[in-house]
């Protein structure tokens, strides 16, 4: 019998975050889920209650505002719900950092980001030093790892996320605590099957074209990964078999970051 263990997840109504929910409850553990959008959130509790039978715990909040982490701590404290995996998962694919003339959008998506991942490592690892375990995911992107034009703000806050991730690592080596960053290439969210269309139009390109060309130019395996591929690394990076890595990236990019 597995020992259970206590996940919050960020950015967990839909897409990567409704994923690791899924196979986390599958294997009995116990869920804190977070994300702004409500209706969506507890109907994916409800879902996960009854199909696997463990806890699941729901917080509607918005990681774009800054008082936002100490809330969701302060809640988790008030109720007694431990966190023993953090999985910072919550994101969106921001602005132009220097087309964007509003530039007080910026604030908000760095804050979401990057400030966010940040606070909640802030709150939430001491507490697992305490009771002597914890798994720090962070879900970075190929962009932590490489750039491109007109992405430059999500890639400064992924560049951001992949060394804090390192430093967190090295500060928390002689504990039993381990902190890595996944770093996803292109993946079939229902966010990017939205984007196909528009896409598609954009460049006058039929659909098959627009995944291979446009999207997937920069993937090599000219494939999306898969939600349940992501899904699995996590619980991968969340077992005992994974104790001794910390500190590094897992590339889930069909080759994207090799190049």
């Amino acid at each position: 019998m597995i020992e259970k263990r206590y996940a919050l997840i960020t950015g967990a109504s839909s897409g990567l975050g409704a994923e690791f929910a899924q196979q986390l409850a599958a294997l009995g553990h116990p869920l804190i889920l977070v994300a702004r959008r409500e209706e969506k959130l507890t109907a994916l509790a409800s879902t996960l209650r009854e199909q696997y039978g463990v806890a699941v715990e729901v917080i509607a909040a918005d990681l774009s505002q800054p008082e936002t982490p100490q809330k969701i701590a302060a809640l988790c404290s008030a109720s007694g719900w431990q966190v023993d995996w953090l999985i910072n998962n919550a994101g969106v694919a921001g602005p132009d950092l220097l087309k964007d003339r509003d530039w007080s959008d910026q604030y908000a998506f760095y804050q979401l980001m990057m400030l966010s991942v940040a606070e909640m490592c802030h709150l939430f690892i001491p507490s697992m030093v305490e009771r002597g375990q914890g798994r720090v995911i962070n879900i970075a992107s190929a962009h932590g790892l490489t750039a491109s034009q007109f992405k430059s703000a999500y890639i400064a806050a992924k560049h951001g996320v992949v060394g804090m991730t390192k430093s967190v690592a090295l500060e928390t080596a002689e504990e039993p605590i381990t902190a890595n960053a996944i770093c996803p290439g292109y993946v079939l969210t229902p966010l990017v099957e939205e984007q196909i269309p528009d896409t598609m139009r954009e460049y006058d390109m039929s659909r098959e074209d627009v995944i291979k060309n446009v999207m997937l130019k920069r993937q090599p395996s000219k494939e999306f990964a898969t939600v349940e591929q992501l899904g699995g690394t996590a619980v991968f990076l969340a077992s005992e078999a994974a104790a001794q890595i910390t500190g590094t990236t897992i590339s889930v990019d069909g080759g994207w970051t090799a190049l």
